[in-house]
């Protein structure tokens, strides 16, 4: 994706310390490995959304693990140890490019997951465990991770063909709308609830946890979409540039910048964890147990 264009322009690709992607991927690996494991072992967490946040720290996890191997492969590289065009090297570079683009489509497809989930929760409350069951979660994931999986098998196969990364762009342009249209519904009635909470005549204090408890929700809707706005409409800008000015010099300078790209994308994994997870109590408990009590235990 990050090719080299035969114009020869002002702007140098900006590299990122080795140091910063290794370091990045270990701290991003840990919080979302622990995400997987308080939902798989706490039977607390076997919910609908849980679960999705279990697949979307799971493909984070798979993001990781695939850039931190391909640090060291860099590494590795550098000093002599591997060959930069080896067939084994290639060909095991292929591999990570096809887990990176698996993660990708799995990331996204997650997140709009949680979105659709959350309007239902908001929107149809009373009927919210018999649309969103075990059964249909189970279903959901599954049809997420054979996509995936998919995409993996033809990133591998027709990763040069432009028709590949199109497909990228609209899923993502597609999916990017629709997440779009379900945080703007649910912030805008997150905000008439807090209004109309706070016109109803009650005691002071109950207004205020009511009204607090429901800006806290909008507030969390609010980073949610604005975090991955951030992160990854870059990334998508990058292939967009790829297809439409592949050689062009001014459209060289953004694809300079290629690899902070990538930066966004882990600080991304990095911060789901704590806007999904950690803002959740059931979470948060489960964490506590896990890293302070012994055969899960109430903790002292």
């Amino acid at each position: 994706m990050n090719t080299t264009s035969a114009f020869q322009t002002d702007c140098p690709e900006v590299k990122v310390p080795v140091p910063l992607f290794f370091t990045m991927g270990l701290v991003s690996l840990g919080e979302n490995f622990l995400v997987v494991l308080a939902v798989i072992r706490n039977r607390d967490l076997h919910s609908p959304m849980y679960c999705f946040i279990c697949s979307l720290a799971a493909f984070n996890t798979i993001a990781n693990l695939t850039k931190t191997w391909e640090t060291l492969m860099i590494v590795f590289a550098d000093v002599g140890q591997l060959e930069k065009r080896g067939s084994s090297e290639t060909k095991l570079d292929d591999v990570m490019d096809s887990l990176l683009c698996m993660s990708f489509v799995g990331s996204i497809s997650s997140f709009l997951a949680i979105a659709v989930d959350r309007y239902i929760t908001i929107f149809h409350a009373l009927r919210y465990h018999n649309i969103m069951t075990m059964q249909r979660t189970r279903a959901i994931l599954g049809v997420i991770w054979t996509l995936c999986g998919v995409s993996a098998i033809l990133t591998v196969r027709f990763f040069d063909v432009k028709f590949t990364m199109i497909c990228f762009v609209v899923f993502f342009a597609i999916s990017l709308v629709i997440i779009c249209f379900l945080y703007v519904y649910m912030f805008m009635l997150a905000r008439i609830h807090a209004l109309k909470i706070a016109a109803l005549p009650s005691s002071g204090g109950g207004k205020c946890r009511r009204r607090g408890c429901s800006m806290r929700g909008a507030l969390t809707l609010t980073i949610l979409f604005g975090t991955f706005m951030a992160c990854w409409a870059p990334f998508f800008v990058h292939l967009i540039i790829i297809m439409v000015c592949p050689t062009n010099p001014y459209c060289e300078c953004h694809r300079s910048l290629f690899e902070l790209h990538i930066v966004l994308l882990m600080s991304h994994a990095m911060t789901d964890p704590g806007i999904h997870a950690f803002r959740s109590a059931e979470l948060r408990q489960a964490f506590r147990k896990m890293l302070f009590c012994s055969n899960w235990k109430p903790c002292s």
